[in-house]
Formats: C-alpha cells, structure tokens, sequence
C-alpha cells in the first residue's frame, strides 16, 4: 500500500469510504485505456508534493512581499517554479499561482482588458473553450466576443477569416488556442494580425505546452504577449493553472491574480508545478513528448485505415477528433459503447456540428496518458483496432465482451500506476 502514501492505512481507518473509492479510481486506472486527451498521469514525486504540508501554508502575495509570516519555506518553492518555468519556457516572467487554467485565462483578460471589451477567440464548437467567450462563461458574460472559426474546406484555422475580423472588429485582444483542435496553430501569423490592429496577443496553450516543454510542438512565448496554460495535460503535473508573459505585463498580470482574482494560492499544488518543472526539463520528457506525437499519428492512422472520418484528416499534436455520425452513432452513443469496453473517452462537437453539444457528432482522444504507461506506435495501432470493434459491438453483447477482455489484457501490460498494480 506504499503507493497510496505513507499515511494510507491511518486514512483507511479514519474514512474506509473515501478509501475505498481511492482504490476504486487506481483500480479503473489500471483497468481501462485511459483517451481522454486532457488526462494524464502524474508521477508519484507530484502527488507526494500536492500532498505535503504546504497545503497548511497561508501565503497572499509574492515570494519576499507576503501578507503572512512564515512563508521561507513557500518562498523557497514559489520562486523554484517561477525560475524554472522561466527557463524551460525561455519566458520573461512567470506567475504559478493560478488554481486552475480557467482562472489563468480569466487573470490574463483582467489584467489587460476591460468590462465589454472586445476579445476575438475560436469559436466553441470549431474547437475553442468555454473560456473563450462562451455565454455561460465569465468571458462571454464580461466581454464582447467575436469568434473565428475553421474552414469547411479542411477544417484547418482561417487565418483569412481571422485577420478580416480583426480588421473589422479591432479587438482589444486576440486568443490563439483550443480545446480540440489537432493542428499546429500559427502563433506567428496570430501575433502579426494582433500588431496590425493594435491587440494583445494571448495564448492559451493548456493543451500544448507539455508537447512546447518537450520541443515537439512549436512555442508560443516568442510571440504572445501572454500565455496561459494548465499544468495537468501532457506536462505531466498538478491539476492547476500558469501564466507566462512579456515583463511589460508582469505587474499588470501579478495584480489581476492577487488581489483581483484569488487570496491564498495553494502552495502544495506550487510545490508540485515545481516538481514537474523540472522532470519536463528533462532529456527523458522531450523523448516522450515526441512518443505521444508518433502515437497520436499512429492511432489516428489506425482509425483512418478502418474508415473513421478524422476531422483536419489527422494530428500534428497529442489529440484528435473522430466523426462518428456516418457510423450511425452520436458522440454520446459512441463514449457510452467505448466506455462499455474498458476505453474512456469524450464525446465532442465537430466543425458544422448539426448535433447538440449534449450529444455531438465526434469523439476527442489523445495519447498523454497512455504514452505515459509506456505505449508506442505498435500498441496504437492495436487500440484503434479495439476502438473500432468497440465502435460496432452492440453494448452487452459477446463482441462486446471479447472486445472488453481484450482492452483489459493490453492495459494490464501498461498499468497507470504498476506501484499499485496487482
């Protein structure tokens, strides 16, 4: 029971409930093929750190201007992470105190825009994010959105579109970055449109900058004004949030996280962003970055060979979006029939999406987690064989079950966590 912590069996005894269901999620872990393309698994010096007894600290401010004594020990950490996602990033400063990559973005809008200001994002159902101008979001309430979107033609960013509505709409600022969009984005031409109409360029690379850290997919600090990010998809850490910006924004950015934004941050989850700082500095991750690339254009290869539509045709990065519609499926129905199966993934909108997003037309996968657990291109080519066999096999049939008990052998090849695997 190492795995679980030092102080598991004291848990164990205190709430057997929660322990239990602690068991039940290594459990599923270890069992079921884990796609969902904002998972991954974090090593267990991460976990150790999001546990530690910082978690007690109370530390509103900045290392060295904090509202509470004590904090030389958080210090300590705080500027660990900061000078290391400055280094890694190649970044001019750093702010690791954001919970989540939704209060990173909300921080990054507050710090340069104001009420009803113009933001120009992708659009939601071309693969955007609810952060980005969504009207159940903060964003499409506080701001005026205007949304770009992909092409019909190859389902590739308009970048057309994008410089005619910015010329039209002169934004106060413009948002590069998605949520299921499987190509490279052109931070290059984002950052030129941006100078032509005098707007901020911020990037929301959540999905991307493990792949960025890894070298495998390019970087948007040499041409955004800000960028944002979570720090649990393919880097590998905490469930948590980052910024990185021009120092021209620093003080702007620092302010619109504490005091506007957030009071205490979460010095455990710091601890931890600084953990798996440093294992992304390492030569081992830059050759998994590239591992979860080969594997993302390998099971997307897989699906096309059995005829599944990709959306853009395949993937530069960790992700891809499948068309399941002319399979005769909704993208709920086919996250229902995969889960049935033993393979976890989510259902999503594709570009034009006639469905509802409740039901959409597509399904979203992606290689971190399982890359993670130690697959290659030969394990991803077997996967998309078992997706599209799951695809076909009526819920609690026999199909079904032989396909189950075939995803089940794979997975106990590549457990999540083989620490507690057994």
């Amino acid at each position: 029971m190492t795995f679980y912590g030092p102080d598991w069996e004291l848990l164990a005894a205190t709430d057997p409930e929660v322990a239990e269901a602690i068991q039940g999620e290594v459990g599923r872990l270890n069992s079921k093929l884990q796609l969902i393309a904002s998972e991954n698994f974090a090593s267990p010096a991460v976990m150790a750190a999001t546990g530690c007894v910082m978690a007690n600290k109370y530390a509103e401010g900045l290392p060295g201007r904090r509202y509470y004594g004590g904090c030389q020990q958080v210090d300590i950490v705080e500027e660990l992470a900061i000078e290391r996602a400055k280094a890694l990033f190649g970044a001019e400063h750093a702010n690791v105190q954001p919970h989540s990559g939704a209060q990173a973005n909300m921080a990054a809008y507050f710090a340069v825009a104001g009420h009803g200001d113009k933001v120009l994002a992708m659009s939601l159902p071309h693969g955007g994010h609810l952060t980005h101008g969504s009207k159940v979001s903060f964003s499409g309430k506080w701001f005026e959105i205007v949304a770009y979107g992909v092409s019909k033609d190859d389902e590739l960013i308009d970048m057309d579109e994008v410089r005619d509505l910015a010329l039209e709409h002169r934004p106060r600022i413009i948002l590069a970055g998605a949520s299921a969009y499987p190509r490279v984005i052109d931070f290059a031409g984002f950052r030129k449109i941006a100078d032509e109409v005098g707007a901020v360029f911020i990037a929301d690379v959540a999905h991307y900058i493990g792949l960025v850290a890894g070298g495998a997919y390019p970087s948007p600090v040499p041409y955004a004004d800000i960028v944002t990010f979570t720090t649990h998809k393919v880097l590998r850490g905490p469930r948590s949030g980052m910024i990185l910006c021009k120092a021209e924004h620093a003080a702007a950015v620092d302010k619109a996280v504490f005091p506007m934004l957030q009071g205490g941050p979460q010095m455990h989850s710091i601890a931890a962003k600084a953990v798996a700082l440093t294992e992304a500095a390492a030569p081992a991750f830059t050759a998994y970055a590239g591992q979860v690339v080969a594997n993302a254009r390998a099971l997307a290869e897989g699906l096309a060979a059995g005829g599944l539509r990709l959306v853009s045709g395949g993937t530069d990065c960790h992700l891809l979006l499948a068309d399941v519609s002319p399979e005769g499926l909704t993208g709920k129905d086919a996250e229902e029939r995969l889960d049935a199966v033993g393979v976890v993934l989510n259902k999503n909108a594709i570009p034009f999406d006639p469905q509802p997003p409740s039901k959409a037309s597509g399904i979203r996968l992606g290689t971190a987690a399982e890359t993670t657990a130690g697959m290659r291109e030969g394990d991803m080519a077997t996967v998309a064989g078992l997706i599209l066999r799951g695809l076909e096999a009526v819920p609690g049939s026999t199909q079904a079950g032989g396909v189950r008990d075939e995803v089940a052998q794979l997975v106990g090849r590549f457990p999540g966590y083989p620490q507690a695997a057994g």
